[in-house]
């Protein structure tokens, strides 16, 4: 095989570090950084369609190996929490941790490798030109393939714009994977070489044209950036435990009743102190909110908080569903709030196929005001090492990431909760990340969101960050209210805009009350799914199909 040039593996490789610039690393995003995804392909497609030693275009083989080295520098970067994660609170030793990182890498890389390879394809079939017009359309395709076939569409490349209120207007109609094409379109864009004719108003006219388009684009970033804010109709209390997960949970234990105690207080007894934004990016306030009887009263701090709705999040404390304890104090709780309670605890059902006679499941539980356990819904998309082992006998050593959490079996159907009027559609952790599933809950009529989760096991990496940033994308692309709590933050309100309106500061034991408002609109992402994202995998399946019949053609021996 041709020999790369050195050039063009440093060129992958800076890509790779280019792409993880615009997520988080260690706290939430500047926004300056997010700037960097519109160059972040740049390099790797420069080097792409550049030529090898010889002055030949690269091969398809080539292709593949420079996308494969941008992919794993891309995922090294923006997913080395696994390995803090996997030594830290999975109490394995750091070769291993490091080990099973470095092979989650070189899988996962496998896509921008499949990106290198039909870009490739495409540049040796239909030239230069052509190849870079269809770079978006196979950069959504192999997203799409990430969400369909590994099943893990962490951190697309639409998301790096969460805060672009100009881009993520089409997040509404095509999801996020709409704002990964024009991304990836931009990109491409810095390559394309456009042969004008020399005319004596060339230069002006592309002056004027390029300077209109910019003023376009700050206008109507001007009249989009501040929509005017959604009305609130109801308020919700958060409560966010902070405890320890893992190996990290050495301390003393409380008793369940201990536990149950304290986030009862915390239900009745929210936090005066909130965040007016994202946690820990600087200029977000923080605010301290006296509440009064009426303003000729003194503050008062003993009466209980009134609100609508109590969520406890997806938790690592021993709360069972089965347990006497547990559901006569969250039946108290709602009784005496006069609100249903959301909560995650562990699910017991019988079985006869099992040693221990029950499945174990993930699971967050409904209770209505009157204390009644209404329903539940089993979490469908388990963690891999966190929730349960896969290839179990290839991975015996992973089994100490399941001490805390149990080995739990995925859920079968989407449930959402209904009350007073309300539907509440509750999904639990990292389910977030899959924007085609999460819409299926306003389709079955859910008028707010509830996100529980437990970040405890993301520490103080990136992880937590990108989880937020991802969950806005879902409050976007289906016009709805996302009420999120978690163990350790970042527990927050998040309007259909993304935008969040409050939020608990993070390593607390604490609550917040939140307004929110219930939606009833459809939106086209919402009723239709992936639709853009399959049309992008179709023409990019068509591109190939084209280029191999040429390179059929051309392979096949002429006659006479």
């Amino acid at each position: 095989m041709r020999q790369i040039p050195p050039r063009l593996w440093a060129l992958a490789v800076v890509s790779g570090i280019l792409q993880v610039l615009p997520f988080p690393i260690a706290g939430p995003t500047p926004l300056w950084r997010t700037a960097f995804c519109w160059i972040a392909l740049l390099p790797l497609l420069f080097a792409l369609l550049a030529n090898d030693k010889r002055g030949n275009p690269l091969t398809i083989n080539q292709g593949f190996l420079l996308g494969y080295v941008c992919g794993f520098v891309w995922y090294l970067g923006n997913c080395y929490w696994i390995y803090q994660t996997m030594y830290l609170y999975g109490a394995l030793a750091k070769p291993i941790a490091a080990g099973i990182l470095v092979l989650f890498c070189l899988y996962l890389g496998l896509y921008h490798a499949l990106f290198g390879t039909l870009i490739s394809t495409f540049r040796n079939r239909f030239g230069r030109q052509t190849a870079l017009l269809l770079v978006p359309f196979a950069w959504v395709a192999v997203e799409l393939a990430r969400a369909r076939i590994t099943g893990l569409p962490w951190d697309i490349l639409g998301v790096a714009q969460v805060d672009n209120p100009l881009l993520t207007r089409l997040a509404p109609i095509t999801g996020t994977y709409g704002l990964s094409f024009i991304i990836a379109a931009v990109n491409a864009l810095w390559l394309i070489r456009i042969r004008v004719r020399e005319h004596r108003f060339t230069r002006p006219v592309l002056t004027v044209a390029g300077v209109a388009i910019i003023v376009l684009y700050v206008v109507a970033l001007r009249l989009i950036a501040a929509p005017k804010p959604d009305a609130t109709t109801a308020t919700a209390t958060l409560v966010q435990e902070n405890l320890e997960v893992g190996a990290a949970n050495t301390g003393p234990q409380p008793t369940t009743e201990e536990f149950l105690q304290s986030f009862s207080y915390l239900s009745r007894y929210p936090s005066p102190r909130f965040l007016l934004g994202i946690p820990e990016l600087p200029g977000t306030p923080s605010v301290y909110l006296i509440r009064r009887q009426s303003a000729s009263e003194a503050p008062d701090t003993n009466s209980p908080t009134p609100t609508d709705l109590i969520v406890w999040p997806e938790s690592p404390a021993p709360f069972s569903d089965s347990d006497p304890q547990f559901r006569n104090a969250i039946a108290a709780l709602a009784r005496e709030a006069k609100a249903p309670v959301i909560v995650g605890n562990t699910g017991f059902e019988p079985s006869t196929s099992t040693r221990s006679g029950y499945i174990p499941y993930n699971r967050a539980s409904f209770v209505t005001a009157d204390g009644n356990f209404d329903g539940h819904y089993d979490k469908m998309h388990l963690v891999p090492f966190g929730e349960y082992v896969p290839f179990k006998d290839l991975f015996f050593f992973a089994k100490n990431l399941l001490n805390e959490v149990g080995s739990f079996e995925p859920g079968k159907q989407r449930t959402v909760f209904n009350t007073g009027g309300h539907t509440y559609g509750a999904f639990i952790c990292y389910e977030s990340i899959f924007g085609d599933e999460m819409r299926q809950y306003p389709l079955e009529g859910a008028d707010v969101l509830i996100n529980i989760s437990n970040d405890g096991w993301y520490g103080d990496t990136s992880a937590a960050w990108q989880h937020l940033n991802m969950v806005r994308m879902r409050a976007i692309e289906n016009h709805r209210w996302v009420l999120r709590a978690t163990n350790t933050g970042v527990t927050a309100a998040i309007n259909p805009d993304g935008r969040v309106t409050a939020a608990a500061p993070r390593h607390q034991r604490t609550s917040i009350r939140v307004h929110f408002a219930y939606e009833h609109d459809i939106t086209f992402y919402t009723r239709y799914g992936d639709l853009f994202s399959y049309a992008c995998a179709l023409v990019t399946t068509l591109a190939l199909i084209i280029s191999l019949i040429r390179r059929s053609a051309l392979q096949r021996p002429s006659h006479g």
